[in-house]
């Protein structure tokens, strides 16, 4: 199993034990992802993500053939949501990040409770590690 399948578990682990979808959202929002900040320098054009109604800011380097984002948005919500997806693959290998959907996320509830502009953005943040991590020369 990789880091994403690891995490996925955890979270399944941590979150399944919540039976209220709205108490298991908070919970999930809080959930320690230790991304790095993303620096004001990275606010920029380049590194907003299309078709999210927020404005989403995802920086992606790699490095030791691993890939680090750090993340940012003009929403609360819309910001723990980005948090905790590139949270999943933190510090992942490119190939984790092609091959491991992220699943928990529906298989708690999370995207099923999401206004389907959210559910949008969060597809395109995903397609955006996918993108990344397919730019990625293999380690």
């Amino acid at each position: 199993m990789g880091l994403p399948a690891d995490r996925q578990a955890a979270l399944r682990a941590t979150l399944s034990a919540i039976p209220d979808p709205q108490e298991r959202m908070a919970v999930a929002m809080a959930w320690n992802n230790q991304l790095d900040p993303l620096l004001p320098a990275e606010r920029i054009d380049q590194n907003l993500i299309r078709g999210c109604a927020s404005r989403v800011w995802l920086a992606a380097d790699l490095r030791q053939g691993r890939c680090h984002f750090r993340t940012d948005a003009d929403s609360p919500l819309v910001r723990s949501l980005v948090a905790l997806i590139c949270g999943i693959y933190n510090g992942a290998t490119p190939q984790e990040i092609l091959t491991e959907p992220p699943t928990a996320l529906e298989d708690l509830g999370i995207t099923r409770n999401l206004s389907p502009t959210r559910q949008n953005g969060l597809a395109a943040v995903r397609q955006s590690l996918i993108h990344f991590a397919s730019q990625s020369p293999p380690s």
